[in-house]
Protein backbone atom coordinates (compact mmCIF):
# COMPACT_ATOMS: atom_id res chain seq x y z
CA UNK A 1 0.00 0.00 0.00
CA UNK A 2 1.41 3.37 -1.04
CA UNK A 3 1.78 5.91 1.77
CA UNK A 4 0.35 9.32 0.91
CA UNK A 5 3.05 12.00 1.07
CA UNK A 6 2.04 15.52 2.06
CA UNK A 7 4.58 17.39 -0.05
CA UNK A 8 3.30 20.82 0.98
CA UNK A 9 3.68 20.06 4.69
CA UNK A 10 7.18 18.71 4.20
CA UNK A 11 8.22 21.73 2.18
CA UNK A 12 6.73 24.04 4.79
CA UNK A 13 8.90 22.40 7.46
CA UNK A 14 11.93 23.20 5.32
CA UNK A 15 11.18 26.79 4.39
CA UNK A 16 10.12 27.69 7.96
CA UNK A 17 13.31 26.28 9.47
CA UNK A 18 15.92 28.92 10.52
CA UNK A 19 18.57 27.15 8.46
CA UNK A 20 16.67 28.04 5.27
CA UNK A 21 16.59 31.78 5.93
CA UNK A 22 18.76 34.04 3.85
CA UNK A 23 21.77 34.89 5.94
CA UNK A 24 21.06 38.63 5.60
CA UNK A 25 17.55 38.07 7.03
CA UNK A 26 18.61 35.84 9.91
CA UNK A 27 18.55 38.16 12.92
CA UNK A 28 19.45 35.35 15.30
CA UNK A 29 22.53 34.56 13.24
CA UNK A 30 23.62 38.21 13.19
CA UNK A 31 23.44 38.18 16.99
CA UNK A 32 25.88 35.30 17.40
CA UNK A 33 29.24 35.97 19.05
CA UNK A 34 31.31 34.95 16.05
CA UNK A 35 29.53 37.54 13.90
CA UNK A 36 30.52 40.44 16.14
CA UNK A 37 33.08 41.67 13.56
CA UNK A 38 30.26 41.93 11.00
CA UNK A 39 28.06 43.87 13.43
CA UNK A 40 30.95 46.24 14.15
CA UNK A 41 31.45 46.74 10.42
CA UNK A 42 27.76 47.43 9.85
CA UNK A 43 27.72 50.10 12.57
CA UNK A 44 30.76 51.73 11.01
CA UNK A 45 29.49 51.63 7.43
CA UNK A 46 25.88 52.70 7.98
CA UNK A 47 26.62 56.06 9.61
CA UNK A 48 29.58 56.70 7.31
CA UNK A 49 27.48 56.21 4.18
CA UNK A 50 24.72 58.50 5.44
CA UNK A 51 27.12 61.29 6.41
CA UNK A 52 28.79 61.13 3.01
CA UNK A 53 25.38 61.23 1.35
CA UNK A 54 24.52 64.40 3.27
CA UNK A 55 27.90 65.99 2.50
CA UNK A 56 29.02 66.35 6.11
CA UNK A 57 32.54 67.67 5.57
CA UNK A 58 33.68 68.27 9.13
CA UNK A 59 32.24 68.28 12.64
CA UNK A 60 32.53 70.03 15.96
CA UNK A 61 32.08 67.52 18.76
CA UNK A 62 30.16 68.78 21.80
CA UNK A 63 30.28 66.71 24.99
CA UNK A 64 28.66 67.36 28.33
CA UNK A 65 26.41 65.96 31.03
CA UNK A 66 23.14 64.25 30.16
CA UNK A 67 21.96 64.82 33.73
CA UNK A 68 21.38 68.55 33.53
CA UNK A 69 17.66 69.45 33.37
CA UNK A 70 15.93 71.39 30.64
CA UNK A 71 16.56 75.08 29.94
CA UNK A 72 14.78 76.71 32.88
CA UNK A 73 15.71 79.08 35.69
CA UNK A 74 16.50 77.92 39.23
CA UNK A 75 17.18 79.60 42.54
CA UNK A 76 20.10 77.69 44.10
CA UNK A 77 23.63 78.52 43.02
CA UNK A 78 24.48 75.16 41.47
CA UNK A 79 21.32 75.05 39.35
CA UNK A 80 21.88 78.60 38.14
CA UNK A 81 25.44 77.64 37.17
CA UNK A 82 24.25 74.49 35.37
CA UNK A 83 21.54 76.43 33.58
CA UNK A 84 24.30 78.73 32.36
CA UNK A 85 26.19 75.77 30.89
CA UNK A 86 23.07 74.72 29.00
CA UNK A 87 22.55 78.20 27.60
CA UNK A 88 26.19 78.47 26.53
CA UNK A 89 25.99 75.06 24.81
CA UNK A 90 22.90 76.19 22.93
CA UNK A 91 24.50 79.51 22.02
CA UNK A 92 27.77 77.93 20.90
CA UNK A 93 26.01 75.49 18.59
CA UNK A 94 23.94 78.31 17.10
CA UNK A 95 27.02 80.48 16.51
CA UNK A 96 29.16 77.80 14.89
CA UNK A 97 26.29 76.37 12.83
CA UNK A 98 25.12 79.71 11.47
CA UNK A 99 28.65 80.68 10.51
CA UNK A 100 29.94 77.55 8.81
CA UNK A 101 27.11 75.50 7.34
CA UNK A 102 26.44 76.08 3.64
CA UNK A 103 23.96 74.62 1.18
CA UNK A 104 26.35 72.29 -0.64
CA UNK A 105 29.11 72.09 1.95
CA UNK A 106 28.39 71.36 5.58
CA UNK A 107 31.32 72.15 7.82
CA UNK A 108 31.73 72.31 11.58
CA UNK A 109 28.45 70.41 11.90
CA UNK A 110 27.66 70.02 15.59
CA UNK A 111 27.68 66.38 16.70
CA UNK A 112 26.58 65.25 20.15
CA UNK A 113 25.80 62.00 21.93
CA UNK A 114 22.17 62.56 21.00
CA UNK A 115 20.73 62.52 24.51
CA UNK A 116 19.39 65.11 26.97
CA UNK A 117 21.14 67.84 28.96
CA UNK A 118 24.11 69.51 27.28
CA UNK A 119 23.63 67.33 24.21
CA UNK A 120 20.05 68.46 23.73
CA UNK A 121 21.03 72.10 24.26
CA UNK A 122 23.68 71.87 21.52
CA UNK A 123 21.40 70.12 19.04
CA UNK A 124 18.72 72.69 19.83
CA UNK A 125 21.09 75.59 19.16
CA UNK A 126 21.74 74.30 15.64
CA UNK A 127 18.05 73.55 15.08
CA UNK A 128 16.99 77.06 16.08
CA UNK A 129 19.13 78.64 13.34
CA UNK A 130 17.90 76.19 10.70
CA UNK A 131 21.14 74.19 10.59
CA UNK A 132 21.73 70.48 10.67
CA UNK A 133 23.28 68.62 13.59
CA UNK A 134 24.19 65.02 14.32
CA UNK A 135 23.25 62.78 17.24
CA UNK A 136 25.17 59.57 17.98
CA UNK A 137 22.93 57.78 20.42
CA UNK A 138 23.88 54.60 22.29
CA UNK A 139 21.84 51.69 23.62
CA UNK A 140 22.07 51.64 27.40
CA UNK A 141 20.52 49.49 30.17
CA UNK A 142 18.11 52.37 30.77
CA UNK A 143 17.28 53.27 27.18
CA UNK A 144 18.42 56.75 26.20
CA UNK A 145 15.90 58.44 23.96
CA UNK A 146 17.15 60.76 21.21
CA UNK A 147 16.51 64.42 21.93
CA UNK A 148 14.02 65.98 19.49
CA UNK A 149 16.41 68.56 17.97
CA UNK A 150 18.72 66.20 16.07
CA UNK A 151 18.35 66.32 12.29
CA UNK A 152 16.34 63.13 11.59
CA UNK A 153 18.57 62.16 8.65
CA UNK A 154 21.61 62.40 10.93
CA UNK A 155 20.30 60.59 14.02
CA UNK A 156 22.11 57.30 14.62
CA UNK A 157 21.96 54.62 17.29
CA UNK A 158 24.90 52.40 18.23
CA UNK A 159 25.39 49.27 20.27
CA UNK A 160 29.18 49.51 20.43
CA UNK A 161 30.85 52.39 22.22
CA UNK A 162 34.01 51.78 20.18
CA UNK A 163 32.32 52.45 16.84
CA UNK A 164 30.49 55.45 18.26
CA UNK A 165 33.83 56.86 19.43
CA UNK A 166 35.26 56.31 15.97
CA UNK A 167 32.46 58.31 14.37
CA UNK A 168 33.01 61.13 16.85
CA UNK A 169 36.65 61.32 15.78
CA UNK A 170 36.49 60.66 12.03
CA UNK A 171 35.37 64.14 10.93
CA UNK A 172 36.17 66.08 14.09
CA UNK A 173 37.88 69.43 13.55
CA UNK A 174 37.21 70.68 17.08
CA UNK A 175 35.96 69.40 20.40
CA UNK A 176 34.17 71.42 23.07
CA UNK A 177 33.66 69.75 26.44
CA UNK A 178 31.10 71.16 28.87
CA UNK A 179 30.90 69.99 32.49
CA UNK A 180 29.95 66.34 32.76
CA UNK A 181 30.62 63.02 34.42
CA UNK A 182 32.28 59.73 33.48
CA UNK A 183 31.07 59.76 29.87
CA UNK A 184 32.28 63.30 29.24
CA UNK A 185 35.62 62.61 30.93
CA UNK A 186 36.03 59.43 28.91
CA UNK A 187 35.51 61.23 25.60
CA UNK A 188 37.65 64.20 26.64
CA UNK A 189 40.64 62.04 27.54
CA UNK A 190 40.11 59.98 24.40
CA UNK A 191 40.58 63.09 22.27
CA UNK A 192 43.46 64.40 24.36
CA UNK A 193 45.24 61.05 24.05
CA UNK A 194 44.65 60.78 20.30
CA UNK A 195 46.12 64.23 19.72
CA UNK A 196 48.93 63.77 22.25
CA UNK A 197 50.05 60.53 20.60
CA UNK A 198 49.68 61.81 17.05
CA UNK A 199 46.95 59.32 16.19
CA UNK A 200 44.88 62.22 14.93
CA UNK A 201 45.87 65.69 13.74
CA UNK A 202 45.90 68.51 16.28
CA UNK A 203 42.48 70.11 16.73
CA UNK A 204 41.27 72.77 19.15
CA UNK A 205 40.06 71.11 22.36
CA UNK A 206 38.05 73.56 24.44
CA UNK A 207 36.90 73.04 28.02
CA UNK A 208 34.00 75.40 28.75
CA UNK A 209 33.44 76.16 32.42
CA UNK A 210 36.93 76.94 33.65
CA UNK A 211 36.20 76.73 37.38
CA UNK A 212 34.51 73.36 36.97
CA UNK A 213 37.38 71.87 35.00
CA UNK A 214 40.07 73.22 37.32
CA UNK A 215 38.26 71.58 40.25
CA UNK A 216 37.43 68.34 38.42
CA UNK A 217 40.90 67.70 36.96
CA UNK A 218 44.08 68.94 38.56
CA UNK A 219 46.17 69.29 35.41
CA UNK A 220 48.83 71.24 37.31
CA UNK A 221 49.29 68.30 39.70
CA UNK A 222 49.68 65.89 36.78
CA UNK A 223 52.35 68.20 35.39
CA UNK A 224 54.15 68.55 38.74
CA UNK A 225 54.19 64.75 39.15
CA UNK A 226 55.66 64.30 35.69
CA UNK A 227 52.62 62.42 34.41
CA UNK A 228 52.20 64.88 31.54
CA UNK A 229 54.58 67.35 29.93
CA UNK A 230 54.40 71.12 29.63
CA UNK A 231 53.50 70.75 25.95
CA UNK A 232 50.50 68.63 26.90
CA UNK A 233 49.08 71.63 28.74
CA UNK A 234 48.81 73.34 25.35
CA UNK A 235 46.49 70.67 23.98
CA UNK A 236 43.42 72.32 25.48
CA UNK A 237 42.02 75.76 26.32
CA UNK A 238 39.83 76.78 29.26
CA UNK A 239 37.01 79.24 28.51
CA UNK A 240 33.77 80.39 30.08
CA UNK A 241 31.53 81.48 27.21
CA UNK A 242 30.35 80.35 23.81
CA UNK A 243 31.94 83.41 22.21
CA UNK A 244 35.32 82.52 23.73
CA UNK A 245 34.98 78.93 22.51
CA UNK A 246 34.20 80.09 18.98
CA UNK A 247 37.14 82.49 19.11
CA UNK A 248 39.49 79.57 19.87
CA UNK A 249 38.24 77.75 16.76
CA UNK A 250 38.57 80.86 14.60
CA UNK A 251 42.07 81.51 15.86
CA UNK A 252 43.13 77.91 15.23
CA UNK A 253 41.76 77.80 11.66
CA UNK A 254 42.31 81.39 10.68
CA UNK A 255 38.60 82.16 10.51
CA UNK A 256 37.56 79.39 8.12
CA UNK A 257 37.02 75.64 8.33
CA UNK A 258 39.75 73.45 6.87
CA UNK A 259 39.46 72.15 3.33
Amino acid sequence: MTTRIDRAALQQQIVSNPSYRLAEEDVALLGENDLRPLRLHLELVKAERVMREHRVGSTVVVFGSARLPSLVHYEDERSIRQDGYLKEAQRFAALVSRRFQKERRRDFVVVTGGGPGIMEAANRGAWEVGARSIGLNITLPREQEPNPFITPDLAFRFHYFAIRKLHFALRAKAMVAFPGGFGTLDELFEFLTLVQTGKMPAIPIVLLGASFWRAAINFDFLLEEGMISASDMQLFRLVDTADEALAVLLEFYGGRPPE
